[in-house]
């Protein structure tokens, strides 16, 4: 069990609200991400629901009770930070099974949590090797088999791979949504990474400046954005912003079309640009066009094969059917 319930919970630094009065309910099993840019308050969050940080309002229930008053060590969850926290002079089986001795319990299970977590987590060839003999990844997994052998309700992650190299976060993602499947027990994970976000959870939670902005699956959040902070948050590359006369065609203050939902052709299309830069990625090539007339940059992403080069003219037309519109304000609407 593990379900989480955060009834208008808020927190002050002195006299700076860095959490407005917010409500949250992250249901038994599910793995929600935290998103937003640095400095939204989604770290700030997680550590409170750990305990660590203490409400200036508001409760926080798991499991139907009330722990606002209850300490991090007693509320059953588990927390893996961005530094792994590993004691340098103890071996992983030692790292691991720290907080099990901590608890006093007999030696023969805490042998037995600590194998079951090592072969789960691919670490029982480096049982007996101490942290500064292991990769970064490595480090990442004994700090995370430190957490499962709590056995806790719900796993805390703070930007955990952030430490990590670009082939190792997509290793180390894989393997926690992987765990998550194993387990099946309740995950809420912070990043400033949308791509970690839409990759790993079931429910996404995107913050700016302490408040909730939009709660939703992946899919919900890229096919619907509740507004242009969403929209332009969530989905890589970013979504085109157009103003002026284009978007008023479509009746909007704004229209937003995704990269990927634009048609480039070298003879014919519904607007013309010069490519500035090109990226060719193999699978992807992504263009940045300039003078279009309808805003600084406008990012197309095409399939591999498409050659356009920088200089060259190119024809755009967007998906009409994708098309995002935005009032004034910078709410979408139908």
């Amino acid at each position: 069990m593990g379900r989480i319930v955060l009834d208008k919970v808020s927190k002050k630094f002195g006299d700076v609200e860095v959490i407005p009065p917010l409500d949250l309910t992250i249901e038994d099993g599910e793995f929600a991400v935290f998103v937003g840019p640095s400095g939204c308050g989604k770290s700030t969050l997680l550590r409170m629901i750990a305990g660590l940080e203490d409400l200036t309002s508001g409760d926080i229930e798991i499991d139907g009770e009330n722990v606002t008053q209850v300490p991090p060590s007693k509320r059953g969850l588990a927390m893996v930070f961005q530094s792994y926290a590993l004691y340098p002079h103890m071996s992983v089986r030692k790292n691991i099974a720290f907080p099990l001795r901590m608890e006093g319990m007999p030696q023969a299970e805490i042998d037995k949590k600590v194998e079951a977590a090592a072969e789960s987590l691919n670490l029982n060839d480096y049982l007996e090797r101490k942290p500064a003999a292991l990769s970064g990844g490595q480090r990442q997994r004994v700090a995370i088999g430190r957490a499962i052998v709590r056995n806790p309700s719900g796993f805390l992650f703070d930007e955990p791979l952030s430490n990590l190299d670009a082939a190792l976060r997509v290793g180390m993602r894989l393997e926690i949504s992987e765990m998550h499947e194993r387990m099946q027990t309740t995950m809420i994970y912070v990043t400033h990474d949308q791509v970690e976000a839409m990759t790993m959870a079931d429910k996404i939670v995107v913050l700016r400046a302490g408040v909730i902005e939009q709660v939703g699956s992946p899919l919900d959040l890229y096919r619907a954005p509740r507004n242009k902070f969403v929209a332009g948050f969530i989905g890589s590359p970013k979504m085109n912003f157009i103003e002026g006369e284009e978007a008023a065609k479509h009746g909007a203050h704004t229209i937003g079309v995704r990269p990927e939902h634009i048609e480039v052709s070298a003879s014919s299309g519904a607007w013309k640009g010069v490519v500035s830069v090109s990226e060719h990625l193999g699978s992807d090539s992504f263009f940045h066009v300039h003078d279009t007339g309808l805003a600084e940059t406008i990012t197309v992403r095409a399939g591999g094969e498409v050659g356009f080069r920088h200089g060259d003219t190119i024809h755009l037309t967007p998906r009409d059917d994708v098309i995002h519109k935005f009032d004034s304000s910078g709410l979408r609407f139908e």
